[in-house]
């Protein structure tokens, strides 16, 4: 795999987060994007390197970055907020950092 997306599977957490995840998670099946889901609800090494892999200026104020958030390998890609104008921006492949389907029509996220 070389995207994950890290989610709650077992929800404890508010019906905004879940649906975040959902839409992630379906843009990514809808548009056949191989990818990963880690759970870090159910697995603490999952929640421990997401919590330390989000860039500081990207987590709240108290220190704990919600899900959905997405690597690309190692890399940060971002969380629903930066997916989500990804996507309007049509820069989607770009920020997931993978190359465009053949016959796609994207723009590039600028530099």
């Amino acid at each position: 795999w070389i995207l994950s997306v890290y989610t709650i599977l077992f929800f404890i957490f508010p019906k905004q987060i879940k649906k975040k995840q959902q839409e992630v998670v379906g843009f990514l099946e809808a548009n056949k994007i191989d990818f990963q889901q880690m759970d870090i609800a159910g697995d603490e090494d999952n929640r421990k390197w997401m919590r330390e892999n989000v860039p500081g200026e990207k987590k709240p104020q108290n220190g704990i970055p919600l899900p959905p958030q997405i690597f690309n390998e190692e890399r940060y890609c971002g969380d629903f907020e930066s997916f989500f104008s990804a996507k309007e921006e049509n820069i989607i492949y770009s920020f997931l950092g993978l190359a465009p389907p053949p016959g796609t029509e994207v723009l590039q996220a600028k530099q």
